[in-house]
């Protein structure tokens, strides 16, 4: 055990639900522990202008009562920053004299795959670190906060977004965050009865989405005694054309860490199916039929795409997050204090902490096929061909694991 005085605690990357959880779980055992811990505002911008601060703010009992676990976001603030980027040479040495000035003898930061590079990087160069698993994209190799909390609020929008659908007989296109990966997409697709989903793990088909849509959707409306129906579709911001190009607007621009920021993939969808259904003679028949059909003016049914950005990220916390948020950010502290660092916590299960390499966690995680083709049997388009889904069968002895 290491003679550990005061941490800093770091939040970083995108924020989420249940990075509160991570800062109040962390402040709480320190305390336990005799342990100060400190607020290292504004995320790798403040670790390395650290040097520069007059004042910390300690979590003390009175100040971690201030910080509600229910609430989204970080108590401690964030910032998009890459320390091996910044061009200093003696950046390493600044946040050491940083951390010398407080007596801070290790840092709990709190992020994804990012976060997690830097913390890699951090202690290759001496700098005691150890990463608490955050990201709603849920790509690194664990369980990770803001997780859960993401799928709810994407499953509550797709639901909600069900209404306006059916009132007008639209068909809906929801895009989510989640960049190279699609689990939010699928797992909140899956959760609110989504119809299509699509994820970057599948280059789409768009004859395959627009024969499941039309089936669905017209039999929706015919089979209505009020003619009413809709169809829903999620989309993942990085899905993929059918030559495995991104659909985004690359005038936007990359973010500090040098990736592509993503936007466009439900309106790049909308577009390509709305050109399919005016081109369709079956579809103004169908319109006719149903007492839809003015000429030149509602001559297809509408096709709106919807992108709600930063709600899915903001408000409140599921209780998963919560839970999970305090164990391992107070997870971290112990793990600080044993002077293991340079990994990332995993969770805590029947009174062990469990812990990974953070270089092994951070390595991107896709959707499983294998799941896709499972739910393909239920019914759910992902913009390809239905591919058979052949089960293996295995009796294992009842292990509780955390997985999503």
């Amino acid at each position: 055990m290491t003679n550990i005085r005061n941490i800093g605690i770091i939040t970083s990357g995108g924020d989420c639900g249940g990075l509160n959880a991570v800062v109040r779980g962390a402040a709480l055992v320190a305390i336990t522990r005799g342990i100060g811990t400190y607020v290292i505002p504004n995320g790798y911008a403040g670790l390395y202008n650290l040097i520069d601060f007059n004042e910390l703010v300690l979590l003390d009992k009175e100040r971690v009562d201030i910080v509600n676990s229910s609430f989204a976001g970080s108590e401690t603030g964030h910032s998009r920053v890459k320390i091996s980027k910044i061009a200093d040479e003696n950046k390493y040495k600044r946040i050491l004299a940083g951390l010398k000035k407080f007596n801070i003898d290790g840092l709990v930061i709190s992020g994804g795959d990012d976060t997690g590079s830097v913390v890699v990087d951090l202690s290759e160069n001496g700098i005691p670190c150890v990463h608490a698993p955050k990201t709603m994209d849920l790509d690194l190799q664990t369980y990770s906060v803001g997780g859960d909390s993401a799928i709810n609020k994407i499953a509550n929008i797709v639901n909600d977004i069900k209404t306006t659908g059916r009132t007008h007989n639209r068909i809906m296109i929801i895009e989510v965050f989640g960049r190279y990966a699609g689990h939010t997409a699928f797992r909140g697709g899956i959760a609110s009865d989504a119809d299509c989903i699509l994820i970057p793990e599948i280059r789409i088909d768009f004859d395959s989405i627009y024969d499941h849509l039309k089936t669905r959707y017209m039999r929706r409306i015919e089979t209505s005694d009020v003619r009413a129906g809709t169809y829903v579709i999620v989309v993942a911001e990085g899905i993929l054309d059918e030559d495995g190009n991104v659909f985004t607007d690359e005038a936007i621009g990359c973010d500090s860490f040098g990736h592509q920021k993503l936007s466009g993939g439900a309106k790049a969808v909308r577009t390509r199916l709305e050109a399919k259904l005016k081109a369709d003679p079956e579809i103004k028949e169908f319109m006719k039929k149903n007492g839809m059909y003015i000429p030149e003016i509602f001559e297809s049914p509408e096709v709106r795409d919807v992108t709600p950005g930063h709600i899915i990220r903001s408000g409140y916390t599921f209780a998963y997050d919560v839970n999970f948020g305090k164990e391992v950010g107070s997870a971290a502290v112990l793990l600080l204090e044993q002077g293991i660092t340079g990994v990332t916590v995993v969770g805590v299960e029947k009174g062990e902490i469990r812990y990974i390499p953070t270089k092994e966690a951070i390595v991107q995680r896709h959707v499983d096929l294998n799941m896709v083709s499972y739910y393909e049997e239920m019914g759910v388009a992902f913009g390809r061909r239905p591919v058979g889904f052949n089960p293996t069968f295995k009796k294992v002895c009842c292990p509780i694991e955390r997985c999503m």
